[in-house]
């Protein structure tokens, strides 16, 4: 029997997660066009490279997710495992652990507590996947921002259990909760209806290759994506082969100068039922640190938090990570400082996460969850009609 949550909460609920699903398919399917050397000019001018962009694991996790929040209204842990492992597309660009895992939940019937808390002998992993996937599930429970970290904390450890990446992932959707939260509480434009939300899969192709080339200035040697999910170890997290890609240089025309207070950066928004004001980014990083434990993620959000007055990308992304290491404490604080400093604006906000360059596709994705969950922060729609539409297993699940 189905314990779906009753409507019309559950349409309401639905519609932000969608909202946030697809600012976060979006985000990764043009994040993962700049791991193609041919396209790095499009990025350095911010023009939209050609051709329909596909979207990776990052996307095919987060739909998980919300089929499950929408059967159950949690993150059922043994739900969430069985729908990662049935809609496993090893095409996606999974990373080796999980890869594996899930391999033998699908055909073995293995134990997920079992596998996933004996990865990295028994540390569990500490890389971004769990915070990837989890903007959704925050805009879900956009009224309740303490129970988003809870179920969060839940949803990661079905995969990633090293305390780092519960972390990381209680921040994201912390962080999408509150956004969401904010949309509302101004009265801002109504999330996109779960019926126009799902939109069907753009053609039959396959998806793109996991196999992804260097990024960064004149470069052209292939090398694989950065390796998902890795554990910790003497050496850094999950660094791929020749990963020694450097942010890009400089800063975006359309940016402040550094140690210039940007828009909506500094100072307290305005309280009080139906305030107009916006959300401002230290609010919103000094709220979202309430709800992670002391840690390397939280050590770095702070240091987010100092560097808000910052617009040189390369300099912030030096500081804090940008994925290059795919580990959560490497990724997470950096993207919650481009979201933060770019609430409201979904294309400001993924192009200054592309050009600093390391796990692209999952930066721009947990990035462009996080903003998308503001509701009328949707992508643009070019870029929406050129990514790859939602699976049809998560259409089916959702009428």
């Amino acid at each position: 029997m189905s314990d779906r949550i009753p409507d019309p909460v559950a349409a309401e609920r639905i519609s932000r997660a969608l909202a946030s699903l697809r600012g976060l398919a979006v985000g990764d399917a043009l994040g993962s066009q700049f791991f193609i050397p041919d396209n790095l000019p499009f990025l350095r001018r911010r023009e939209l490279p050609p051709g329909r962009w596909q979207w990776t694991d990052d996307t095919e996790m987060a739909a998980s997710l919300v089929a499950v929040l929408a059967r159950h209204g949690s993150a059922d842990q043994d739900a969430l495992a069985a729908s990662f492992a049935t809609h496993h597309d090893f095409d996606r660009g999974y990373g080796p652990a999980v890869n594996r895992m899930l391999r033998l939940i699908r055909q073995e019937g293995g134990d997920w507590r079992e596998l996933a808390s004996s990865l990295f002998d028994g540390q569990g992993s500490w890389g971004n996947g769990g915070a990837m996937r989890v903007a959704p599930l925050g805009a879900w429970f956009a009224d309740d921002p303490d129970r988003a970290a809870d179920e969060a904390a839940r949803s990661a450890e079905v995969t990633h259990r090293h305390p780092e990446a519960v972390a990381g992932t209680r921040a994201v959707a912390a962080a999408a909760a509150l956004v969401a939260a904010d949309a509302h509480d101004r009265s801002a434009t109504a999330a996109p209806a779960a019926s126009s939300a799902l939109r069907p899969v753009h053609g039959d192709e396959p998806p793109a290759s996991a196999s992804r080339p260097v990024q960064g200035e004149g470069l052209s040697t292939s090398v694989p994506r950065p390796v998902q999910g890795e554990g910790p170890g003497p050496t850094a997290e999950g660094q791929a082969q020749g990963a020694g890609r450097t942010p890009a240089e400089g800063r975006a025309s359309d940016e402040p100068t550094a140690h210039q207070d940007p828009p909506a950066t500094r100072g307290q928004r305005a309280t009080g039922a139906g305030s107009t004001a916006p959300l401002m980014a230290e609010t919103l990083l000094l709220e979202v640190l309430k709800h992670v434990p002391r840690s390397a993620v939280h050590a770095g959000l702070r240091r987010a938090i100092d560097l808000l007055d910052y617009s040189d990308v390369g300099t912030v992304a030096a500081v804090l990570g940008c994925g290059r290491r795919t580990s959560t404490q490497d990724t997470v604080p950096f993207t919650l400082w481009a979201a933060a400093r770019h609430l409201g604006d979904f294309r400001a906000a993924v192009w200054t996460t592309a050009g600093a360059g390391g796990d692209v596709d999952t930066t721009c994705a947990i990035v462009g969850g996080v903003v998308a969950a503001g509701g009328p922060a949707a992508p643009p729609e070019e870029w929406d009609a050129r990514t790859e539409g939602f699976p049809p297993w998560l259409v089916e699940n959702l009428e």
